[in-house]
């Protein structure tokens, strides 16, 4: 018999897929691989995402990132615990307490955008202009029993903020009736009735103020954050994951001080969340950690909130439950 002699390079190609096979295969869209998909709803919270992406931050890491925009971040938690994801950069909520209480694998790996406590502000409570021109309601202590539309619900990342502001009149979440009210859809249920508050993010908040419909009441306290990156257990301890949070970090560096403003971090965040330049220029910007670290503290605060609403079943978690 004639013996075939392979080219060495192609031996070479061979024995490398060979030996990929052996090791579990663990390719692009995989937990060891440099591909990596991202859920996230579109959101100047989530800047560093956009920034990293748009400036080739993780190209630059070796990384091929895919952005798959979800209606709702918590829904797309699962798919990362799975393996079907990699990442999901949503708001924190309390399904998220709830699943991991009852053995969900994922972890979070780093904080997104921070109120700033100060006036304007990024997220505000906005309170229907009627109820304020005719003095019914002067101070969050007056929204005792009304409802507060909340995108998401009180179990939403919003629910907690609107706790946070709460609690400095004394009330909790059981003490208004949350409405369920996508943010889009906030100024008119404000207009007609539907709503008597709500807590709209920039740029919305600007717009209905702009509009004469609602203007702010209180502001979520400084350092408040409900948002950041969930990572699928078994991804988080891989290379790639570094990587990817890296490159986020260093998207996070360019939006400290004027870098929250400047005009080509404006011009990369109306592309990603479809606002225009004119309407983000004029609406205030959220903080971030330079480190994106996660937040412990305000995990656990959220927690306590939902579980004082009655809207957690598990265990109650430890940081380290949550954090990885």
């Amino acid at each position: 018999m004639r013996r075939l002699r392979l080219p060495l390079l192609l031996v070479a190609v061979l024995g490398l897929l060979i030996a990929a096979c052996q090791s579990g295969g663990a390719g692009p869209g995989g937990p060891g691989g440099s591909a990596i998909r991202v859920a996230h709803v579109p959101s100047t919270l989530f800047a560093p995402l956009y920034l990293a992406d748009a400036k080739g931050y993780f190209r630059a890491a070796g990384l091929t990132v895919t952005l798959q925009t979800v209606k709702n971040g918590q829904d797309a938690v699962p798919l990362a615990a799975t393996g079907q994801i990699e990442a999901v950069v949503a708001g924190f909520s309390a399904g998220l307490f709830n699943g991991v209480a009852k053995g969900l694998g994922v972890k979070v790996a780093a904080s997104m955008g921070a109120a700033t406590g100060a006036h304007p502000s990024p997220s505000s409570l906005e309170v229907a202009s009627r109820l304020l021109d005719a003095g019914t309601v002067r101070t969050p202590a007056d929204l005792r029993g009304r409802k507060i539309a909340v995108s998401g619900g009180p179990g939403a990342a919003g629910g907690y903020q609107l706790a946070a502001i709460l609690r400095g009149s004394g009330l909790t979440l059981k003490d208004v009736t949350v409405v369920n009210v996508a943010i889009p859809d906030m100024r008119t249920a404000l207009a007609n009735g539907g709503a008597d508050a709500a807590l709209p993010p920039a740029p919305f908040s600007t717009l209905m103020e702009e509009a004469g419909t609602a203007r702010p009441l209180a502001v979520p306290p400084k350092g408040t954050v409900a948002s950041g990156v969930v990572l699928g257990a078994r991804f988080a301890g891989q290379p790639a994951a570094r990587k990817f949070l890296a490159a986020l970090r260093r998207a996070a560096a360019d939006l400290q001080g004027a870098g929250r403003t400047s005009d080509e971090n404006v011009a990369v965040l109306a592309k990603a969340t479809g606002q225009r330049p004119s309407v983000l220029r004029h609406s205030p910007p959220y903080q971030w950690d330079p480190q994106l670290r996660p937040n412990s503290g305000q995990l656990m605060a959220q927690q306590a909130a939902y579980r004082e609403a009655g809207l957690l079943s598990g265990r109650t978690l430890t940081a380290g439950d949550l954090v990885g």
